[in-house]
Parts: structure tokens; C-alpha cells; sequence
């Protein structure tokens, strides 16, 4: 069975009602005539009651036309604001944006951002969950998700957001104690730094010139913490493997520097994911794009 929405009609019954005229209603709704009348008869049958007297020349309320205007005063003002509301999402960016990502890339890239996001757009709040757990955007009521490698169902949309080189370095005191590696082979012969979660194990490759090597590693320091990792490189524990977004602002600076720069490791895509929707609201399409644009500078 059908289930009749109670509030079918009744725009079309309080247009009527305040115009007394089919016509101008039609002019106000942005519907034909004919429309409009389809409504009101639709919503008399569903009452089982007429609302208006109807002649050639003349739209009149009856006794229980007037009763239901009457009960339903003030209701067409407040679905208006109602969808106003709705409609603001679409065309402001407005509201609370919930967003997950992985610690590291969030303490050192994310918190910074919506920072200036924040700043940039008044009308937004942001919840930020700083976690390696998977979550259910849907479920777990969140707007989007950022991760360095995605597998998402075909109800959500990927982008990338960018691309981080992931690379090996050591800090300066390090190498004047131990003296840098010169082949992959040699890092057999120091002291690493290992990321537990590291998705082909307790393997380093490298690749140049089509020429390959995978390194088995005997941890020195194995660690789920990327940024722990980071800090024990440059107390000078040992050579450690890690993406550009976390070490990159150190080698620049001079802490930690490169080895074997002109080997490939491996990269690691930068990725949002968020709900497939015909209307994703204006705070999402903006942080996403902004994200991408900080993370290209």
C-alpha cells in the first residue's frame, strides 16, 4: 500500500486560499493551473471533505476549508524556512565538516590546513578523527576521509590529492659515526628504522635503470608510529624509510639527509574519499579542493 505524504497538497491549498484564484496560485508556485487544481482535488479526496466552492467567477472557502487554513497557519512559512536551511548547504559552505586521517599526515599537513580553511570560512566547524582505523563514511557519519591508499565501493568517490615520493635518510651525526650507504645492499650493514605497518614487510626495494634490489631489514627499531619513527632518525638511532610529507621539511632543513637518492623506492598516493551524491554540499567540494591546493604547493 501507498503511503500518502501528509503534507502533499497543502502548498497548493494555502497558495489558494490566500489568492482566492487557482491562477495566481499557479503564478506564485511556478506551476500550470491545471497543476495546482490536481493538488487541491487530490488533497480533498485524501480528507474526504471539500475545501473551496468553485464557480466560473468565483474561489470560496467552505466551513472546513476554513478550518484547515486556519489550523494550518504559520506551516507554509516554516517549510519555506525549512528548505531554505537545506538549500543554504548547496549554496555557502556552512555546517560541521567530519573529517578522518591518518595521524601522521594529519599533525603534519591536515591540522595546518584546516587551520587556514577554518579562518578562510567562518561559517564551518570541523571535526577532525586522527586514526588508522577504517571507517564507514556512512555509518560512522563522516563527510569524507583522507588515506594514503584507498579500496572504496562503488557508492564513493575517490580523488588525488597528491603524490609523496617515499624516500630513505639519516640525520648528519649518524652518517659521521656510521658513514652512508653507497649500494641498497649495504643498509644490510646499519642500523634501521622500521614502519610495523609497512604493506610488503620487512622489505626495502629499490629500483633504477631497471636494475632491482629488495633488501631484506632487520629492524634496529620497528615502530606503528610514523612520526616516532621520524623523531628516532633524527636522535640518530639509524636510517629510516619513510614518504616526503613526513621527513621532506627535515631534509630541506638540513636534519636528516637523503641516501641514495638517485634509487626508487616507492610512492604513496594521496587520496580523499567521500559519499557519491548528485549534491555534495558546498563545504565538502571547497575543503577538498583547498586540500588538493595546499597539497600541491
Amino acid at each position: 500500500m501507498k503511503t500518502l505524504d501528509p503534507l502533499d497538497g497543502i502548498a497548493a491549498f494555502l497558495t489558494v486560499s490566500t489568492h482566492l484564484s487557482f491562477s495566481k496560485a499557479a503564478d506564485e508556485l511556478g506551476m500550470s493551473r491545471a497543476t495546482v487544481g490536481a493538488q487541491v482535488r487530490q488533497l480533498e479526496d485524501r480528507l474526504g471533505i471539500r475545501l473551496f466552492q468553485r464557480s466560473t467567477r468565483k474561489v470560496v472557502l467552505t466551513e472546513a476549508g476554513a478550518a484547515y487554513r486556519e489550523a494550518l497557519s504559520g506551516i507554509l512559512p516554516q517549510i519555506r524556512e525549512a528548505e531554505r536551511a537545506a538549500m543554504s548547504f548547496q549554496k555557502e559552505a556552512v555546517g560541521r565538516l567530519r573529517v578522518s586521517a591518518p595521524p601522521d599526515l594529519g599533525h603534519l599537513v591536515i591540522v595546518p590546513a584546516v587551520s587556514e580553511f577554518l579562518k578562510l570560512n567562518p561559517a564551518v566547524s570541523i571535526e577532525l578523527d586522527l586514526s588508522h582505523r577504517a571507517v564507514n563514511l556512512v555509518e560512522d557519519g563522516f563527510d569524507l576521509a583522507i588515506r594514503g591508499r584507498l579500496s572504496v565501493d562503488i557508492n564513493l568517490i575517490t580523488r588525488q590529492l597528491a603524490t609523496s615520493q617515499i624516500v630513505i635518510c639519516a640525520s648528519p651525526a649518524y652518517i659521521d659515526e656510521h658513514g652512508a650507504p653507497e649500494m641498497p645492499h649495504d643498509l644490510a650493514h646499519h642500523s634501521c628504522l622500521h614502519f610495523a605497518e609497512l604493506r610488503w614487510g620487512r622489505i626495502w626495494p629499490f629500483s633504477r635503470n631497471g636494475e632491482e634490489f629488495r633488501v631484506p631489514i632487520v629492524p634496529r627499531l620497528e615502530l606503528n608510529h610514523s612520526l616516532g619513527l621520524r623523531d628516532a632518525a633524527l636522535l640518530g638511532i639509524g636510517i629510516v624509510l619513510l614518504p616526503d610529507f613526513i621527513v621532506g621539511e627535515d631534509i630541506r632543513q638540513g636534519r636528516l639527509v637523503r641516501l641514495l637518492p638517485d634509487w626508487d623506492i616507492s610512492t604513496i598516493q594521496l587520496q580523499v574519499v567521500y559519499p557519491a551524491n548528485r549534491h555534495i554540499a558546498v563545504k565538502v567540494r571547497r575543503f577538498v579542493s583547498f586540500l588538493a591546493g595546499k597539497l600541491r604547493q
